[in-house]
């Protein structure tokens, strides 16, 4: 077992999980001063960025290991938890693509992040286009649930 360590935090944005409208949500990524400017050195030649980050605000007792409906809407069907992106995950955590509006030394700007305020970061990676698959496939209840997202 590795031992984590947060390499940043999120500053602003909103300081309640809501579900949806997280397109025009601003926000900071914090990043460690234990890290030298060159860290970041080169990220500003992307426009979007892959954070990692732990649901700090989901209590042990909230986390799901099991089958539940999205949303907790009965019209959506019972789906495992690994097939879905809840905050109440085993390890509790997020993935999020955002875009990259600027870099101030070590406070990197953001939009879209659907993080916050005070959520650790555990790693941040360049969003590249060569990653992502181009012919992807999901169930009509994820279209629904994302509809208003961002």
């Amino acid at each position: 077992m590795i031992n984590i360590e947060p390499i940043g935090v999120v500053v602003g944005g909103r300081r309640d999980p809501t579900d949806d409208e997280w397109g025009s949500v601003s926000a900071i990524i914090r990043v460690s001063e234990r890290f030298d400017h060159d860290a970041v050195a080169g990220l500003d030649a992307f426009s979007h960025i892959c954070v990692v980050f732990q649901f700090h605000l989901v209590e042990e007792s909230a986390v799901v290991t099991g089958a539940r409906h999205p949303r907790e809407n009965p019209e959506w069907p019972l789906t495992g938890m690994f097939a879905q992106r809840a905050k109440m995950r085993p390890n509790r955590i997020g993935v999020s693509n955002c875009e990259l509006l600027s870099i101030d030394g070590l406070d990197l700007h953001v939009r879209g992040l659907d993080a916050v305020d005070g959520s650790p970061v555990l790693d941040i990676k360049p969003f590249m286009r060569e990653f992502e698959p181009a012919d992807t496939t999901q169930p009509a209840w994820a279209t629904e649930l994302m509809a208003g997202y961002y």
